[in-house]
């Protein structure tokens, strides 16, 4: 399968290919099953049970299709870099082997890589690929720019993902249960307690609202108050100005008066209108 664009630096380019291995580097070999342990550093948690099993019915018609990546370890014991749906249908299926491309990886690359691939396929959820982000940062000491450029989004969209883990623990499992978007779940951001949080994530649920509703009420409960400017009177000497301007040219005018300086609007409603103005101040 080709490697998807757009996303970061891609597999090939993250792994170096130039080390020595005890089996065959770049090319594909078969490794048993009990060999292979799961990436220490894999992100994703939750895999669709219905859809393992439809994959190991199809490995077991077909075989497994596209090799897994896999690091060489201590022991002749191999570490998942990418693959971890087919190693588990794989075992599910009874396979003893399965094809493999054999690179080396470091702790932080074997990170990245199992980042990448799961979004590409759109596996992870919003907190899972959060708290991938968070060790990226914290373990490596990365910026969210640099963590932007591994994975191919923006700086601004892992920032708002990472925010994600500041909502309280309520939040967090009902967008990863989905019942509540990434929307509503920056919304309740808002609030400052994890019980406001979760008192707005109840009437979230249970009425339904949109993430634009739930904005609007976040804001109410935080106590913010939509801005406005409020409009001063004009002073008296100011409205008296404006009275002997306009009994003067006889038309509307308004006077907008500051500490240095100010404007003088006059108004007109025809050509006629105009010309008579011009009459009068010229």
């Amino acid at each position: 399968m080709p490697p998807r664009s757009g996303l970061g630096k891609g597999l090939d380019a993250l792994i170096p290919t130039g080390h020595k291995s005890t089996a065959r580097e770049g090319g594909i070999t078969q490794i048993p099953v009990d060999l292979i342990q799961r990436n220490p550093r894999q992100p994703r948690e939750k895999f669709d049970i219905e859809e393992l099993e439809s994959l190991a019915a199809s490995i077991r018609e077909h075989g497994v299709i596209q090799p897994l990546i896999v690091s060489p370890g201590k022991n002749e014991i191999y570490t998942l870099i990418a693959g971890e749906r087919r190693l588990q249908a794989a075992r599910n299926a009874g396979l003893k082997t399965v094809p493999v491309v054999i690179r080396h990886a470091t702790d932080q690359q074997l990170l990245e890589l199992a980042l990448i691939e799961n979004i590409q396929r759109a596996d992870l959820n919003a907190i899972e690929e959060a708290e991938a982000y968070q060790h990226l940062a914290k373990e490596f000491k990365l910026s969210h720019e640099s963590i932007a450029t591994r994975v191919g989004k923006s700086r601004v969209a892992v920032t708002n993902t990472l925010r994600l883990l500041d909502a309280s623990a309520a939040v967090k499992q009902a967008l990863v249960d989905g019942r509540i978007t990434e929307g509503h779940a920056r919304a309740l951001l808002a609030l400052n307690t994890a019980k406001a949080q979760e008192t707005l994530l109840s009437q979230i649920v249970n009425l339904d609202l949109s993430v634009r509703q739930t904005e609007a009420l976040a804001r109410k409960y935080a106590g913010q108050k939509p801005a406005y400017k409020r409009r001063s009177s004009p002073s008296a000497d100011v409205t008296d100005v404006e009275r002997r301007l306009r009994s003067s040219l006889g038309t509307k005018v308004t006077l907008k008066h500051g500490k240095k300086g100010g404007t003088v609007t006059i108004y007109y409603y025809s050509d006629e209108e105009l010309d008579s103005l011009l009459d009068k101040l010229t």
